[in-house]
């Protein structure tokens, strides 16, 4: 009989101090995520990202719950968004953080995240042959944040194999700078041209080199001037 009270009285003695202790618990403060925003990825060069969060109860685990990430780019559920993205593009997901209470609470947080090429080049004018001349024009775009030492070269090549240079620039592309347009244009004799246009951008503070090239699908055909 003296062993039952005793037990009980242990056991009433635990459930006190475990109300009172579940009594003087502070909650839990609400997840609040701070990364509400993302930098731009550069095309094939390697990305990584801390995505930050507080409150919930430990451990926070991150995951994309919609939409999708940039190819080959990854989130951990630490939160590390890493990886080498390979294709251009405005990326829209979401993500969810959830805490470990049971049931765990979450936090959704809206994200874009676009993929670009440091250097750009395009065509503004895809070159023509007007009588003997061979002209057009290429636009360039600086979408980074330092200053390019940028070089342009427009060659033709004949089917013999004949290199001339039809275009040639290097001057300094401001940083942020948008579809700069350079023209180019060159008498040819008669033949069929194959059009190369290299451009080179380089950082001298960075030791980085950017190269771009575009190619006519079809060559360019100059006839016999009279």
């Amino acid at each position: 009989m003296k062993v039952r009270r005793v037990l009980s009285v242990a056991g009433l003695l635990l459930m006190s101090a475990w109300l009172s202790a579940q009594q003087g618990a502070t909650p839990a403060a609400p997840i609040v995520i701070h990364t509400t925003s993302l930098p731009k990825i550069y095309l094939r060069q390697p990305f990584r990202v801390e995505m930050k969060a507080e409150g919930g109860m430990a451990p926070l685990r991150w995951q994309v719950s919609s939409g999708n990430l940039p190819p080959e780019l990854t989130l951990s559920e630490s939160g590390v968004l890493s990886g080498v993205a390979n294709k251009p593009g405005e990326y829209k997901f979401v993500v969810t953080v959830s805490d470990n209470n049971k049931p765990p609470h979450e936090r959704n947080q809206e994200c874009t995240i676009r993929v670009t090429a440091p250097l750009l080049v395009q065509w503004s004018k895809l070159p023509v042959v007007n009588g003997q001349r061979v002209e057009g024009a290429i636009m360039v775009t600086n979408d980074t944040e330092m200053d390019f030492d940028l070089t342009e070269v427009v060659l033709a090549v004949n089917e013999n194999g004949r290199a001339t240079a039809i275009g040639y620039q290097r001057f300094t592309l401001k940083q942020g700078t948008e579809e700069f347009e350079i023209p180019f244009a060159e008498n040819l004799p008669h033949g069929a041209y194959q059009l190369n246009v290299d451009v080179v951008a380089e950082v001298a503070e960075t030791n980085t080199i950017y190269r771009s090239r575009l190619v006519p699908e079809q060559k360019l055909i100059v006839q016999q001037g009279p």
